[in-house]
């Protein structure tokens, strides 16, 4: 939604790879059969060095792009500095607090504090039903801004 709001602004690729970079943790906690899922990635310290993690991640990549004769794909390539560090810290920064309203695993302010106070603040059910609105709105917003410049270049 915020990359919508703001496209410039906020890269929508570097959102979307902190976010898969988040879920790697318990990805692979899930494949191993250990438990809790959740742990120092789904903590604000941690997601702060995942933010960073993935900001090094994409500018490296630019920066070796021409070289590699990487495709830009998305022209991830265009992107900016500030979109990238502002994607990247908006995915990991929501993706904890998102996750501390609804997995009981989660200690958001580790290691400072156990204490998990987003825990069940909204039903779960609630806060799902809101991602989904939300993302039908960004998708709205989007498609009539794709169409708003499609008719006037057809003009």
């Amino acid at each position: 939604m915020l990359h919508v709001v703001a496209p410039r602004q906020i890269s929508f690729t570097a959102f979307c790879a902190a976010n898969v970079l988040m879920d790697t943790e318990p990805g692979y906690y899930m494949l191993t059969g250990q438990y809790p899922l959740h742990r120092f990635a789904h903590t604000y310290v941690g997601a702060t060095l995942v933010g960073g993690g993935t900001i090094a991640l994409l500018l490296t990549s630019m920066a070796l792009a021409k070289k590699w004769r990487l495709p830009n794909w998305f022209g991830w390539l265009g992107l900016t500095t500030k979109a990238i560090v502002l994607g990247s810290l908006t995915g990991t920064y929501s993706h904890v607090f998102l996750d501390s309203l609804m997995h009981v695993d989660i200690r958001p302010f580790a290691p400072f504090s156990d204490a998990n106070p987003m825990l069940l603040v909204i039903p779960v059910e609630t806060l799902h039903h809101a991602c989904l609105f939300a993302g039908i709105l960004a998708l709205g917003i989007a498609v009539f801004r794709w169409w708003k410049v499609w008719l006037d270049s057809t003009i």
